[in-house]
C-alpha cells in the first residue's frame, strides 16, 4: 500500500475515534487492517447494492410508466381529461407522502427491515400490475393512489437501511449509486417501453395495459428472490469472517460515536426528537426546494416530445440526459465522500440546475432546449443524493430517531408532487414550470447556505464544549468528538 493510501485509510479508521476496539482488530498490523476493511466493505457493497438498486429501477418504472402510458394513449382509451391524468400523477404522492413516516418508524424498530422492504416491493407491484386490467377515472386514481401508498415504504425506508451498513465517509457514494436505480429507470424506461408496447392488440390488449402487467409482475418475481438476499443487520450478515464483522461494527461505530439501538426510543419519542431538531427544518428546506425543480421529471417525456420528434425518437431522446445524471451523481458523491464535504457538492450543481431553467423558459430553440435537458437531471439530482448524504450523516442518533427524520424529511419534500402536475398545462413553452422551478433552484441554494452555517455554530460550540441545544449529539457521541460534516 502507497503511502498516501495508507495514510488515507488510516483516518478513516484512526483507533483514537473509536470508543472500543476489538481486540482481533488491535493484534492486526495496518497492511493486514486496511486488508480487512476492503474485502468487508467489498462483499457487502456485492450484497446490498446491486439488490437496492434494481429495486429503485423497478419502483421508478412502476410509478413512473404513466408519463410512457400517455404517449401510448391512456388518456384516450380511458377518456381522461388533461385534469383528470393529472390527477392521477398527483395523488400517487398522497398515498406516498402519508405512508413515509409511520413505515420508516416501523423500519427503524423492527428486526428484519431489509424482508420489509421486500414485501412491500412484492405487493406495489401486485398493484402495478393491477393498473393493466383499469377501465375508467376512478380505477386508475385509486390504482394510482395505492401504489404510491405502497411504494412509501422503500426510498427512505432504503435510505435508513443504507445508514445501517455504512458510516459517513461511506453513505454518499452508495447513496449515489442507489438513486442511480431512479435514472437507469428513466432512462431506459422509454427503450423498454419501445419494446413492449410493439405487443398492442395481442390478445385484444393495449399496449399500455401490457406495459403496466409486464413491468408489475416483473417486480413481484424479482421482490420474492431478493427476499432471500438482503440482511436484516450487521450481526446477521453472512459470508464475513468474524474479523471482517467486527471491523464492520467498529467502522460504523466510531464514525457514530455510538452502536445503533432500536430500543432506545418508542416511535413517538423519535418523531419528536426529529421535529424539535432545527436541523431538519433547514435540511427539508434545501431539499424540499430542489425536489421541486426535479418535478419536471414526472413530465419528461412530454417536455422532450415538445422538440418535435416521433414517440420512439422522443423515447430515445429521454435516456442520454438520465445516462448523464448516473454519471455526475457517482463523481460528485465519490468526491464529496473523500474531501468530507457537503455545502460546494450541492451548491455547485444547483447553479446548473438555475442555468437551465433560465435557457428552457427563455428559449424554444431546439438545440438549447435539448442542452438544458441534458443539464437538469445531473445537476438537481447530483445535489440530491448529498443532500440525503446530509440529511443521515447530521442526523445521526438515537437510530429511531434518524429513521423519523429521513422519512419526515421526505415525506414534505414530495409535496411538489401533488400539485406540480398543474403546472404543466402549457405546451410547448411550459412557462409556468420551469420559472417555479427557477426559483426553487436558487432558493435551494439559499437554505443550504443557511444549514452549513448553522452546522458550524453547532461545531464551534461542541469545540467549546458548549451546550447545542435540542439538535445536539448524544452524549456518548460528545464523548467520541463527533462534529457535524460541512
Amino acid at each position: 500500500m502507497d503511502e498516501k493510501r495508507k495514510d488515507s485509510f488510516q483516518e478513516s479508521v484512526d483507533p483514537a475515534a473509536s470508543p472500543v476496539i476489538p481486540a482481533s482488530l488491535a493484534a492486526l498490523p495496518p497492511n493486514e487492517l486496511a486488508s480487512v476493511a476492503r474485502a468487508a466493505t467489498l462483499k457487502i457493497d456485492l450484497l446490498i447494492m446491486p439488490a437496492l438498486v434494481l429495486m429503485y429501477i423497478l419502483n421508478y418504472l412502476d410509478r413512473q410508466n404513466i408519463a410512457t402510458a400517455k404517449l401510448a394513449a391512456i388518456t384516450t382509451d380511458l377518456g381522461l381529461s388533461a385534469v383528470q391524468y393529472q390527477s392521477c400523477i398527483s395523488l400517487l404522492f398522497v398515498g406516498y407522502i402519508l405512508m413515509q413516516v409511520p413505515s420508516n418508524i416501523l423500519v427503524g424498530k423492527i428486526s428484519r427491515p431489509g424482508t420489509y422492504i421486500c414485501a412491500a416491493m412484492a405487493v406495489w407491484g401486485v398493484v402495478s400490475a393491477a393498473t393493466g386490467a383499469v377501465q375508467s377515472f376512478v380505477g386508475l386514481l385509486l390504482c394510482r393512489f395505492f401504489l404510491g401508498f405502497v411504494e412509501a415504504v422503500f426510498f427512505p425506508g432504503a435510505l435508513y437501511y443504507l445508514s445501517m451498513f455504512y458510516n459517513r465517509k461511506q453513505y454518499t457514494l452508495r447513496v449515489a449509486l442507489l438513486y442511480s436505480g431512479s435514472q437507469l429507470g428513466n432512462a431506459f424506461g422509454g427503450l423498454f417501453a419501445v419494446a413492449i408496447l410493439q405487443a398492442d392488440g395481442l390478445h385484444g390488449i393495449q399496449g399500455w395495459r401490457w406495459l403496466f402487467i409486464i413491468e408489475g409482475v416483473a417486480t413481484v418475481g424479482i421482490a420474492l428472490l431478493l427476499m432471500l438476499v438482503l440482511p436484516n443487520s450487521l450481526g446477521k450478515m453472512t459470508g464475513l469472517s468474524e474479523t471482517e464483522r467486527d471491523w464492520l461494527a467498529w467502522n460504523f461505530e466510531s464514525d457514530q460515536g455510538q452502536r445503533d439501538d432500536k430500543n432506545e426510543l418508542t416511535g413517538l419519542q423519535a418523531f419528536k426528537m426529529a421535529a424539535k431538531d432545527p436541523k431538519t427544518y433547514l435540511l427539508m428546506g434545501t431539499l424540499h426546494m430542489t425536489y421541486v425543480a426535479a418535478t419536471v421529471t414526472s413530465f419528461f417525456p412530454s417536455v422532450v416530445s415538445t422538440l418535435g420528434y416521433s414517440r420512439n425518437i422522443t423515447y430515445v431522446l429521454t435516456a442520454p440526459p438520465y445516462l448523464l445524471c448516473c454519471v455526475v451523481m457517482v463523481l460528485n458523491s465519490i468526491h464529496s465522500d473523500r474531501t468530507q464535504e457537503r455545502y460546494w457538492h450541492i451548491v455547485t450543481p444547483l447553479v446548473f440546475t438555475v442555468i437551465s431553467n433560465i435557457i428552457a423558459v427563455s428559449t424554444l430553440n431546439t438545440a438549447a432546449r435539448y442542452v438544458s435537458m441534458m443539464m437538469m437531471p445531473g445537476s438537481f439530482y447530483g445535489a440530491t443524493v448529498v443532500i440525503l448524504s446530509w440529511v443521515a450523516g447530521s442526523l445521526t442518533q438515537p437510530a429511531v430517531k434518524r429513521a423519523a427524520a429521513i422519512a419526515f424529511i421526505n415525506a414534505v419534500c414530495n409535496t411538489p408532487n401533488i400539485w406540480s402536475p398543474y403546472l404543466y398545462s402549457s405546451p410547448p413553452r411550459y412557462v409556468d414550470a420551469f420559472a417555479v422551478n427557477l426559483v426553487a433552484s436558487v432558493l435551494a441554494i439559499l437554505f443550504a447556505t443557511a444549514t452549513v452555517l448553522f452546522l458550524k455554530k453547532q461545531n464551534a460550540k461542541l469545540d467549546k464544549g458548549l451546550d447545542p441545544g435540542p439538535s445536539a449529539p448524544t452524549s456518548q457521541q460528545q464523548a467520541a468528538g463527533f462534529r457535524y460534516i460541512l
